[in-house]
Order: C-alpha cells, then sequence, then structure tokens
C-alpha cells in the first residue's frame, strides 16, 4: 500500500524541505501544501491503494471514503481538541483501505447475478454509496480511538529510545528481517507513518534513515570483494554498485544466507549507523526509497547531510570489519551464490532480477506454469473464446486440475500470472503489468499452433522432456518472451454442479434467444456485419445504439476476427456503460464477409454485463474448435436447431 505511493511521500518531502518556514526557499502560500498533503492526501492515496489490491477500483473507492473517517477522527480538533497533536492515520487507512474493500465485495457477493437487467448501475453506484458512507462514520467512532491509543503507545516508546540514545538497538530487529523479506512491513507499515508523523513536528526524521541506510549491506559486500572466493567475490562488485547507487537492497540478501553469521555484520553496522545518526540528530524529510544514497541525500534535511553522511559511512566500515574477519576466519561455505539466491528467491516467494542477472539465473527455463490469462482490450469477447480453447486443451491433456486459465481486460492486469496470451497487436500493452509472466502472442484465437505449443511446455515441466518454451516473437506470426512466475488469479470458470448447470442453461435462454438468431445475413462487408450484429442487441434491449459504435471502434483496434470462419464483434471497455443486460447475437452468411482479409462466415455479438454470456462463450469456443460442429451450423436450417446444437455441446 505504501510503495506505490512513494513518490507522493517525496513529493510531499521535497516541498517540505523548500517552503514551510525553516525550509531552503520559505514560501508561505506554497507552504499551505504540507498540511493537507499529509492529513488527507497521503492517508487517502494509502487507502484506496490497498481497497484496490482487494476489490479493483471499486474497492480503491470505498476504501478512500471509509477512510475519511478515521483521518478526521484523528486530525480534527473536534476530536482530539486544539491543543492535540495533529497524527495523520497512516496506519488507520491500511485497515480501512483493504477491510471496508473486502466487505464490499462480500456484500456485492449477495446479490450477484440477481438484478435484474438495467438497474446494475444504480444497484452498484447506491450499495457503494451507502456502505462507503457508513464506513466512513464507522471508522470515525470504532477506529478513532484504537487508532490514537496505537500511535500515543508508538510514539512514546520511539521518544523513549531517541532520548535515551537506545534507538540503534531496532538494528537487531531491522536487520535480520530485511534478509527475511519482512523489510517492507516494519518500515513503510511502521517507521513511515512514525517517522512522517515526527517529521510534520520537527522537518525530519531519523525513522526514515533505520532501514534505508544502505551502509551495512555495503560493508558485506566489499568485505566479499576482499576476502571472499569464487563466484561471490567475482559478482560482489556489481553488486555493491546495484545496492549502493541503485538502491536495490536484496542485491546483497543472498551474500548473507550464503554464510548466515554474517547477519551479526548487518545488525552491528546498523546498529552503528543508527548511534551515529541519533547521536548528531541526523534526519530525513520524507522516506528514502528506493534505499539508494541518491534517494537518502536527496531527501536529507539542510542540516543534516554530515550526520547523513558519518552514519552511512561507520554502518559500511563496522558491517566491513565484522563480515571481513567472519569470511577470513571461518570454514569456507559449501553453499554457493546460486544456491543462496534460490533460498533467497523461496523467501520473497518470485524470481529476483537483480540476483539471477548477477548469478547467471537469469532463467532461460521458464516457471511452473499454474495461472494462465488470456487478455484482450475489453476482457469479455476474444479473451473468453481464446480462454475457452486453451482450457480445454489443458483439460484434454489431464493438467486441467494443476493449471487455471482465465480471461481478464488488459486494463485489469496484475503481475500474479506466470503465462499470459493476447492478440499480437496488444503485447505492447500487456507486457509492462505483467512482467514476470511468459508473453505469448496469437493472431488466429481459435486454432493458434501456439496452444498446442503452451500445452506441450505444461506437459514437459510435470512429466519432464525438455520440451521448449513457445516460439519467440519474430519465429511466426507470434510470440512469447521468458520472464519469472508469480502468484494469484483473476476472473476463473468453475466446473459447475448439476444444479449450477440448469441455472446457467436458464440464464443462457435470457442471452441467447430464437430472436437474436438470423440465418442470412445480408451484409456484404466488415462494417455492414457490425451493423447488423450490433442492431439485433440494440432491438433485445441489451444496449444503446451508441453500444454499436463502439463495436466499430472496437474493430478499428484489434480485429475481432477468431479463426474458423468466426468473427465475434464487441464494443470497448468504455462502452460498458451502454450495456444494460449480457446479449448475444448471432448471424450466418451464405457468402462469407471479407473481415479484415479473412473469410467470416459467421458473425457473433457480444454484450457482456455480468459475466452471463460467457458459458455461451465457451460453447462458442468449442463449437467453432470442432469442424463437425461448424458443419451442422452451416446446415442448420432453422433457429431452433442452431439453439439445440448449443444445448448439445457440453453433453
Amino acid at each position: 500500500m505504501i510503495m506505490p505511493n512513494i513518490g507522493a511521500f517525496i513529493a510531499w518531502g521535497l516541498i517540505t524541505a523548500f517552503f514551510i518556514p525553516a525550509g531552503w526557499t520559505p514560501n508561505e502560500q506554497i507552504g499551505t501544501l504540507v498540511g493537507p498533503m499529509v492529513t488527507y492526501l497521503l492517508p487517502i492515496l494509502i487507502a484506496y491503494s490497498g481497497g484496490r489490491l482487494i476489490y479493483d477500483v471499486r474497492g480503491g473507492v470505498v476504501g478512500a471514503i471509509a477512510t475519511m473517517g478515521v483521518i478526521l477522527g484523528t486530525s480534527s480538533p473536534v476530536f482530539i481538541g486544539e491543543d492535540g497533536n495533529s497524527s495523520p492515520m497512516f496506519l488507520g487507512a491500511m485497515i480501512c483501505g483493504p477491510l471496508f474493500a473486502w466487505l464490499m465485495k462480500k456484500i456485492d457477493g449477495l446479490w450477484d447475478g440477481r438484478i435484474k437487467p438495467g438497474f446494475e448501475m444504480l444497484v452498484d453506484n447506491f450499495s457503494a454509496g451507502i456502505f462507503a458512507g457508513l464506513g466512513a462514520i464507522a471508522s470515525m467512532f470504532l477506529l478513532t480511538p484504537v487508532m490514537n491509543l496505537f500511535m500515543r503507545s508508538a510514539g512514546a516508546a520511539v521518544e523513549f529510545l531517541i532520548n535515551n540514545n537506545l534507538l540503534f538497538f531496532t538494528s537487531i530487529l531491522i536487520e535480520p528481517a530485511k534478509v527475511l523479506f519482512l523489510n517492507n512491513a516494519i518500515n513503510h507499515g511502521v517507521l513511515t507513518p512514525l517517522g512522517t508523523e515526527q517529521a510534520v513536528e520537527t522537518g525530519k526524521s531519523v525513522l526514515f534513515l533505520l532501514e534505508a541506510n544502505p551502509g551495512p549491506g555495503l560493508g558485506i559486500l566489499l568485505a566479499y570483494i576482499f576476502f571472499g572466493s569464487g563466484a561471490a567475490r567475482a559478482t560482489a562488485p556489481g553488486a555493491a554498485i546495484i545496492h549502493f547507487f541503485g538502491g536495490i537492497h536484496e542485491i546483497y540478501f543472498p551474500y548473507v544466507l550464503m554464510k548466515p553469521t554474517l547477519i551479526i555484520a548487518a545488525i552491528g553496522g546498523g546498529m552503528t549507523g543508527v548511534f551515529v545518526n541519533t547521536i548528531l540528530g541526523a534526519g530525513l524529510r520524507s522516506p528514502a526509497a528506493p534505499g539508494s544514497i541518491l534517494a537518502i541525500y536527496a531527501t536529507t534535511a539542510s542540516d543534516s547531510y554530515l550526520a547523513v553522511t558519518l552514519g552511512v559511512a561507520s554502518a559500511a566500515i563496522v558491517s566491513f570489519l565484522i563480515a571481513a574477519a567472519i569470511l577470513k576466519f571461518s570454514k569456507a561455505s559449501d553453499e554457493d551464490l546460486a544456491e543462496a539466491t534460490a533460498k533467497m528467491e523461496s523467501l520473497k516467494g518470485k524470481k529476483s532480477s537483480v540476483s539471477g542477472a548477477l548469478t547467471g539465473n537469469d532463467a532461460e527455463k521458464a516457471p511452473l506454469i499454474s495461472k494462465i490469462v488470456f487478455a484482450c482490450d475489453a476482457g469479455m469477447g476474444s479473451s473468453a473464446m481464446g480462454a475457452s480453447v486453451l482450457r480445454n486443451k489443458i483439460k484434454e491433456a489431464g493438467f486441467g486440475k494443476d493449471v487455471t486459465v482465465v480471461n481478464s481486460a488488459i486494463n485489469n492486469l496484475r503481475d500474479e500470472f506466470d503465462l499470459l496470451v493476447c492478440h499480437e497487436d496488444l503485447i505492447s500493452r500487456a507486457e509492462p503489468p505483467t512482467p514476470s509472466a511468459i508473453h505469448v502472442t496469437v493472431d488466429n484465437f481459435m486454432a493458434s499452433p501456439r496452444y498446442d505449443e503452451i500445452v506441450d511446455l505444461v506437459r514437459s515441466q510435470r512429466e519432464g522432456g525438455g520440451a521448449a518454451e513457445p516460439a519467440p516473437a519474430g519465429s511466426a506470426p507470434a510470440g512469447a518472451s521468458a520472464r519469472g512466475g508469480a502468484a494469484q488469479g483473476a476472473t476463473a470458470t468453475a466446473t459447475a454442479t448439476r444444479a449450477e448447470a440448469e441455472a446457467e442453461a436458464e440464464e443462457e435462454k435470457k442471452v441467447f434467444t430464437l430472436d437474436s438468431i438470423v440465418l442470412g445475413g445480408t451484409a456484404r462487408n466488415r462494417d455492414d456485419a457490425i451493423a447488423e450484429a450490433g442492431q439485433i442487441l440494440v432491438d433485445s434491449g441489451a444496449v444503446d445504439a451508441s453500444y454499436v459504435d463502439a463495436m466499430r471502434e472496437r474493430e478499428t483496434s484489434i480485429s475481432t476476427y477468431m479463426g474458423n470462419g468466426l468473427a465475434i464483434p464487441h464494443g470497448t471497455n468504455e462502452a460498458k456503460d451502454a450495456i444494460h443486460g449480457s446479449a448475444i447475437s448471432f448471424i450466418r452468411y451464405d457468402e462469407p464477409v471479407d473481415w479484415g482479409g479473412n473469410p467470416a462466415r459467421f458473425v457473433v455479438g457480444i454484450a457482456g454485463a455480468d459475466g452471463s454470456h460467457l458459458g455461451l462463450l465457451a460453447k462458442i469456443a468449442k463449437i467453432f474448435g470442432n469442424k463437425s460442429a461448424v458443419e451442422k451450423l452451416e446446415q442448420a436450417a432453422t433457429p431452433e436447431e442452431v439453439l439445440e446444437i448449443f444445448g448439445k455441446v457440453n453433453k
């Protein structure tokens, strides 16, 4: 929650450093930004980030609104008195954001699929507004006392340590926690809120230096340069540069894990740095993230440059001396750098690109694939069809229980998948939010050879045999690029029980009706075919007329031709407001329509409001992946026969 908003903290810190009365260039007007930013903007950003992690944008909005209660409860004179100390409620925001987003998600689940078409937006907006308002009131009166008590207690404890020059003892906890990847929880979860509170009152805080000081790690890496051996010694200079100037502290963690007694050097260096900073009154204006010496100097208070420099230097010297003694007089380690890096990555839960680059483990081989996402622009048409085809292939190969295949809109992608599939024209948009995934592009959604390559890769990983990854971009119409693995998934389709299947069939009858089937389309080109398919959706009452324009707009960016004579035109992601309910139109043409150079004999128009159309898309994918089923559709004489074909496809 904190790390995505570090830029906002830095912006606040720079404004504070320059424009408060005690700043470098005091300015009364600009200085008025300082108070509102730290009291309202930063906590709301934190709350929104936390809520969005739980329930996308809807959760972020609800979490931010609910957080206003605890913000006012901990900063308003009405609650704390005119002489009370203002307390920016970062911790309150960390609780309210994800909590109320989670509660909103559960409440939405109570009526999911039960809202009549046309009332979805009304229910969504009012339920979020009412619940968020009640959440703000609840956080104001229920969470405020708890947060005030916590902040007073934590503040008193920190003040005691500072006043008695005992703050250096925190390094006993912080330095081991860094190696175990608990550093962000301690730094951004506890030290940043307390440090920001202190910086508001005094203009700087030494708490921002407790975890960010690069001195302890630098000392350990310098010791490896002079007293290490093998790959560790050879890679230590590069690691030291990345660590000290790049601020990526995780680069030195494998060197500690390779010889765990080196944690003593990290603790010793950390304690020394904190002690020097405390004695000399050093402090930063705002958090330094990443913990680079450049970022630290950029946020250093105007009176603390010498103190901060001495704190970093002393930490590095002490850490170096202790680490050098350990390396020189201890037995050689049996564990190599690659093994230590693997141990670090298992603690972190994902691949480390910086460590992999130094050790040569920047994997050419693919991660174990267990979560696959098929992404498209809107997440309701092409991706659903492609996901269905790939999911069926993986099930047929016997890996349905091991590998999940889901679909998603590109704007909703997160770095939590092992492999991503998308149209080749969308790869530039799909890669940035999923850097840890293998990326595979296709140009034919129904019969791409890439699907078989993915299945072969899954099979080789689980059964052995050394199958290669999907072919790289440029070798064929589609490509792939390997990166690390990840966790957690988006929308998935599960096997339905008999009762669920019956309910699904009833729902499909509302989405796909006899009136929406045309067996003699009149269009002669793609634009007219889109208009013909869209008009059926309009006539059904499922969409506004503006949705047809969105279908045309969608076609100008990415073709909706799926392969095997099928096109599925649908609107853009921004056109969802024009959808009142899910519906599908089906048109068969006697003469194929030219669809961007491909012959489309079947055109299926899609309007997806609540996901009720996804089951039908899965059936469409099955049918058009089967030549005999397509032949039956070509021979169907009545709309009833078409419905019967779709009804039988899963039996």
